[in-house]
């Protein structure tokens, strides 16, 4: 009886030591990042009390380490966003055709072998897709568009949809297998064909888990820096979507190469144009806490329950 109090003591304890290990990892996570939101949001206030929340947000010119010194967000913004909607639209598409041909029509030894070797893509180091981009796509896209610039954003955009295509893949090849096979049997009853199964039961039914790979993909491209970095440039300037050829062709700056600009300037600490990096960071953290929430709230409509 002893003996049993004892080991029972023993498990208690080692419960108990596991489930403190978990939760100091859990609360230094809620604590890092309850550090950097207060690092922003105090660093960004000292910045608006010097700089118009105003001319922030409406300014279309950013120039914070040159003279006269003008901090209209507007540009980066816009390259952002255009960079994020090129990507998407090369990205997307692929990685949602790959995930249907992986969980539907790939056997068991392909998937074994196409699945790891897509994902090898998301281990490969940013850094090596911008020079990839900047040595290999643009020549080549050269040779049929005479007018592109070294520094573009299709190039940018080619290598970094090319990045987020194993997430998108992976996460939504793992959504649509989580369909119960009894929904694929009961279609093919009807008679229907793979594809209409595919298109009208599988995906619709994974369509909350493919919604989620989504969104995360262009989380990752909206904070991406490296690679749009020496890859699109480094040209502050308001993109203009009405002339394709200008937008495309031509170098632009994002959010974060911004940031990168300012952090390894020769700015002092105290400056505005160093909190300026804060104010741009707050704003970047701001698009992506409303893309995650719009991720969550379409996660939560539409999932369903097996």
């Amino acid at each position: 009886m002893e003996l049993d109090l004892h080991k029972q003591f023993r498990v208690d304890i080692k419960e108990h030591l596991v489930k403190f290990v978990f939760f100091s990892f859990a609360f230094l996570s809620v604590i890092t990042t309850v550090g950097i939101v207060v690092v922003l949001i105090t660093d960004s206030a000292i910045f608006f009390s010097e700089v118009s929340f105003f001319e922030f947000f409406t300014g279309t010119r950013w120039s914070p380490t040159i003279r006269p010194e003008e901090f209209g967000v507007l540009p980066l913004i816009s390259g952002t966003l255009t960079f994020t909607l090129v990507t998407s639209l090369i990205a997307i598409p692929t990685g949602l055709l790959a995930a249907i041909f992986l969980s539907e029509y790939a056997n068991e030894r392909v998937r074994s072998v196409l699945k790891p070797a897509l994902e090898v893509l998301a281990g490969i180091p940013t850094v090596v897709y911008g020079y990839f981009a900047l040595v290999y796509i643009t020549p080549m896209l050269k040779s049929f568009i005479p007018q592109l610039s070294t520094f573009n954003v299709l190039s940018a955009s080619i290598v970094v949809g090319i990045m987020i295509i194993p997430t998108i893949a992976s996460i939504s090849e793992d959504a649509m297998r989580a369909v119960p096979n009894t929904l694929r049997h009961a279609a093919f009853g009807l008679g229907v064909t793979k594809f209409q199964v595919t298109t009208s039961v599988v995906v619709p039914s994974a369509l909350s888990g493919i919604v989620s790979s989504f969104i995360l993909g262009i989380s990752r491209v909206i904070g991406e820096t490296m690679a749009v970095t020496i890859a699109g440039g480094n040209m502050s300037r308001m993109v203009n979507w009405l002339k394709p050829g200008e937008t495309l062709f031509e170098p632009v700056q994002t959010m974060t190469a911004a940031m990168v600009e300012i952090g390894v300037s020769d700015v002092t600490g105290d400056s505005v144009a160093y909190r300026s990096l804060f104010a741009v960071g707050l704003t970047l953290f701001a698009m992506t806490m409303v893309l995650n929430m719009v991720s969550a709230y379409i996660k939560r409509k539409y999932r369903e329950k097996y």
